[in-house]
Order: structure tokens, then sequence, then C-alpha cells
């Protein structure tokens, strides 16, 4: 059954202009049966985003980030230090282009060929983001920064080059808990270093 759901915006609001835009619409939707519905809907818009996870085959390690986030500690977790794979926003750059800074930012990273994986939203039930994921071969040699991040937009990342194996067992055991982070290790195990994962 294929789904045939229609909509009209019948009127927007703005909530919030400040890093992004936080918008509630009222929608008038007809659903494949032809109820009609009229829904308040919340949208929040940064633009899209990019992601990287750097592997290195030969030593079967990852390179991942661990940083404050405001969020986490917002909620009382009490461990707000995340660890995360390199990622920002595009602010209209290309995609290649924008993970690109961002390895070199967060990482210390100077990447020649990111490999294009996928696109996903990642909240699609308010958020209109839609993430580029990426891989890139790194060498141990190239990974010998501790600290990455940008000073003058408060950031303070620690470098993590950490083998696959540990990073999946950080996943499952709870201290991996960013959402991009574990796609992109599931992917890692399971085709880009799929010997790894057993």
């Amino acid at each position: 059954m294929v789904l045939n759901t229609r909509w009209r915006v019948l009127e927007t609001r703005l909530l919030s202009d400040n890093w992004g835009v936080l918008k509630t619409t009222r929608l008038r939707v007809t659903l494949s049966d032809g109820t009609v519905l009229e829904q308040w809907r919340e949208t929040y818009d940064r633009g899209d985003g990019a992601v990287i996870l750097p592997y290195d085959p030969a030593r079967r390690h990852v390179l991942l980030g661990r940083q404050f986030r405001w969020p986490a500690a917002y909620r009382g977790d009490p461990e707000p230090h995340l660890i995360e794979a390199a990622a920002g926003l595009l602010d209209d750059a290309d995609p290649v282009e924008r993970i690109r800074g961002e390895a070199q930012e967060e990482l210390g990273l100077t990447l020649s060929e990111p490999r294009f994986l996928f696109e996903l939203y990642m909240s699609p039930g308010s958020v209109t983001e839609r993430l580029h994921f990426f891989a890139a071969r790194y060498a141990a040699h190239e990974a010998q920064a501790r600290l990455g991040g940008l000073r003058d937009e408060g950031e303070e990342i620690e470098i993590l080059d950490l083998p696959l194996s540990e990073a999946l067992t950080m996943c499952a055991d709870g201290r991996i808990r960013d959402a991009k982070t574990v796609i992109l290790l599931q992917h890692a195990a399971l085709y880009l270093m799929p010997e790894a994962s057993t």
C-alpha cells in the first residue's frame, strides 16, 4: 500500500530566530482514506549538516572526539562530555568541503578524499536537518593531535584514536550515546572494516 497524504499550510508563526529557526505551522492534512485533519506542527530549522568517520583499516582504528554538550548537561546527564564523530553545519557550503574543514578543526586531520556514504534525517518529527554521512581513511602518523576544536567558538575536543572493536563496545555499554556516531561505527563494522566486528 502506498500512502498518499496531501497537506495545505493554513498558517505559520515564527517562534524563534536565533541559532536556528523555530516555527509552528497549522496544516490541513488529508489522509489516504479521505479523512481531513487540522494539525499544529513545530519545525526547527538550523540547516543541513555533515559528519565524518575517519578510519584506519591497517590498525582497525577510528578517530572520534569527546566534547562538552550543553543539552546533555541541561538534562542532568552525569557525563555531558559526549564521544562523537566530527560534524558541523553546512552553512550553505558544499558538504565535502565543509566536512574537510570540520575534520581539520575538530580532529587536526587533513583529509584529501572523503567518501560520501548516505544522507539521513536524524529527527524528522520536528527537525528539518538532513545529515550527509562521510568516511575517510587516515593513518596513525596523521592522528597526532590530542586536542581539537575552535577556541573562539568555545570548543575543546579531546581526540580519541580508538580500536573499532573498543568503540563498538562503548556503544553497547552506553559510553557512546550519539546517534550519528553509532550509525557510522555500525557502518564501519559492516562495510568499511567488516572483519573487525567479529
